[in-house]
């Protein structure tokens, strides 16, 4: 069998039918069906989608994970599922990694960890809680990148992702109307006072972070009632996790205080949290040595930082001592990540399987 079509071929189907998070029913069956033809022994869920697999045999444990799900966004003028953050390529380059490897003699087990919800930030939760770390000492993701990170044709042994999370609010004061401000406590003063209070907080110009409100709801139709209630949200980001303790503890204080200032009522919770990479030093190195041993010295790019987050860093959270990092394919992907148009060069994909399956063998 020809393994670089059969990338392409798996590729093409993932691509054709994309599904949101928690909902890859018919992504599951497709991995269990390919899982199946091969004879390679694998384990879904009852309660949740997504599976595991393993090859090989031995006491040592080397793993491998691929995200499943799809956006949810506009495409063409229609709204739905939609494959722009290149997990159909994720899952192709791993089943591609496990046709390198699975006729190899193999000194130890490889296990493929095909997880759901990567875009809800909790997917990996959701499998480690179902064994997909047990005995695993080393653990390796891949995702393509972005033109302006990564060229085609280049790999990077690791990527830094920084930390995202999100806060939900809600203002509850006093309407009033627009003749008699002074009768009602104005949800809009509010809103303002928290985009300069956000706007103000500060910590080393060396480290990379950022809050900014990215959604506001207040008033309605009728113009001369000022707004005592309102919703917001912001997205709060930080290339470490140091410093995203710190944000939420300064963001949680000054809405306390502009609360008390303005004797207003604000509600807040934080949703989506996902952690900044905590790579490791052994993984990064079998990566760079498995990188120049596939396709030279000279397409092995360095580590790529990117503000960008993954939940694939909750597995090291969650388990420390687990040895671990994600290699960034170069693919010429263009506009972007996330963009509905998103197009990259598909020979990536070969490039980003035998990549994988040599970090796994060196593992």
């Amino acid at each position: 069998m020809e393994i670089k079509p059969q990338i392409e071929a798996y590729f093409s189907h993932f691509h054709a039918h994309p599904e949101v998070s928690w909902k890859e029913a018919e992504t599951t069956k497709k991995l269990a069906e390919i899982l199946g033809d091969f004879n390679i022994p694998y384990r879904t869920f009852d309660d949740v989608t997504g599976l595991l697999a393993e090859i090989g045999e031995g006491d040592r444990v080397v793993a491998v994970r691929a995200d499943i799900d799809a956006l949810w966004q506009e495409v063409g003028g229609k709204v739905q599922a939609n494959h722009s953050c290149g997990h159909d390529a994720n899952m192709a380059m791993v089943l591609g990694a496990l046709l390198y490897l699975k006729n190899e003699t193999l000194t130890k087990r490889i296990r493929f960890i095909f997880q759901p919800a990567e875009e809800q930030g909790n997917g990996s939760l959701a499998m480690i809680e179902r064994g997909a770390l047990e005995g695993v000492t080393h653990l390796y993701g891949v995702h393509l990148r972005p033109i302006e990170e990564l060229p085609f044709g280049k790999v990077a042994p690791a990527i830094h992702h920084g930390s995202g999370i999100f806060l939900k609010g809600k203002i509850t004061g006093v309407d009033a109307h627009g003749a008699r401000p002074h009768q009602g406590k104005n949800a809009i003063d509010v809103i303002a006072a928290i985009h300069q209070f956000i706007k103000s907080i500060y910590f080393s110009p060396f480290e990379s972070y950022s809050a900014k409100l990215t959604n506001i709801q207040a008033g309605g139709d009728s113009l001369n009632i000022i707004p005592g209630s309102a919703s917001f949200a912001l997205d709060v980001r930080s290339q470490s996790n140091e410093i995203m303790d710190k944000l939420r503890t300064r963001i949680d204080e000054g809405l306390a205080s502009i609360a008390a200032l303005y004797d207003i009522a604000i509600d807040w919770e934080w949703t989506d949290y996902t952690p900044a990479a905590e790579v490791s030093q052994e993984a990064m190195e079998i990566a760079d040595a498995a990188i120049r041993s596939v396709i030279g010295d000279e397409n092995t790019a360095p580590p790529v930082d990117t503000t960008g987050a993954d939940d694939f860093h909750f597995y090291t959270i969650k388990k420390p001592e687990l040895k671990a990092a994600m290699l960034g394919i170069g693919a010429d992907l263009a506009p972007g990540l996330h963009h509905p148009d998103m197009a990259f060069n598909r020979d990536a994909l070969d490039i980003g399987a035998r990549v994988l399956a040599e970090t796994l063998k060196k593992s």
